[in-house]
């Protein structure tokens, strides 16, 4: 559990709307963690996004970003975290909606190297989630060996092998810029048949570094019917971040 100085929740100045009044039920930290941001086709994107989502675009641009981490520290609220359950790399691709005043990220994939971790992030939260091997490298310098291969059936192949480091001094992207809009986000979206829910998430503001990046092999969009833009990406990085999340709700009449 959380100790006082690691606890996300003493800080909420910063969140665009409250925090839910029901209690958190989950928390984890996120660690080495790149965002590799892409503009797509507003049109194109459209199509494999629920239409009871709207979509959220930057200056009229529609984005999509891959973001490969590690997760730790996996535990319900007041349960301390089980070996071998609460620690493993995750590699999600999302882009940006909007619903009731309240963006958020909707994920096409997330691929995570814990089987235990993704049977339980599908049923209860009706995620995308999928097996995967995967590995991450943390080298003395600082940067990032990540290598991730999909082995879930439920879905098409894809891989992604990388090498990123951080480069700068962490800072706090300014409110309204680019970089706070992709990830100033304090939920996640669904949609199925049963309706939209929401899970709200809770965290500090992201302590965001520049980042470089090579990578090698990236079939995680192709895998989600995305095309992406031909420009390199646009990238940061994350050293650690904690992070508390509720359960889903349905958004009724929003």
């Amino acid at each position: 559990m959380f100790d006082s100085t690691e606890d996300p929740t003493r800080d909420v100045s910063h969140r665009p709307w409250p925090l839910p009044s029901a209690p958190w039920v989950m928390a984890q930290r996120w660690s080495n963690l790149l965002f590799a941001h892409w503009p797509v086709q507003i049109d194109h994107i459209r199509a494999l996004v629920p239409p009871s989502l709207p979509l959220d675009l930057y200056d009229g641009t529609a984005w999509v970003t891959i973001a490969p981490f590690y997760v730790s520290h996996l535990h319900a609220r007041g349960v301390p975290p089980i070996p071998f359950t609460s620690a493993f790399p995750e590699l999600n691709v999302r882009t940006y909606v909007t619903l009731g005043g309240k963006p958020g990220v909707y994920f096409f994939s997330l691929d995570a190297g814990n089987a235990a971790a993704v049977m339980g992030a599908r049923t209860l939260y009706h995620l995308p989630y999928m097996n995967a091997d995967m590995r991450i490298d943390v080298q003395a310098d600082g940067s990032v060996a990540y290598r991730s291969h999909r082995t879930d059936d439920r879905a098409p192949a894809a891989d992604f092998v990388a090498r990123y480091r951080p480069v700068g001094e962490p800072f706090h992207a300014t409110p309204g810029s680019l970089d706070h809009w992709l990830s100033a986000r304090y939920c996640l979206y669904t949609a199925s048949a049963s309706g939209v829910h929401r899970a709200e998430i809770h965290h500090a503001p992201w302590p965001l570094q520049d980042a470089t990046a090579e990578i090698e092999v990236n079939t995680m969009a192709t895998a989600a019917e995305i095309v992406l833009a031909p420009q390199p990406p646009r990238l940061s990085f994350a050293k650690r971040l904690d992070v508390v999340v509720w359960l889903p709700e349905r958004c009724e009449g929003e």
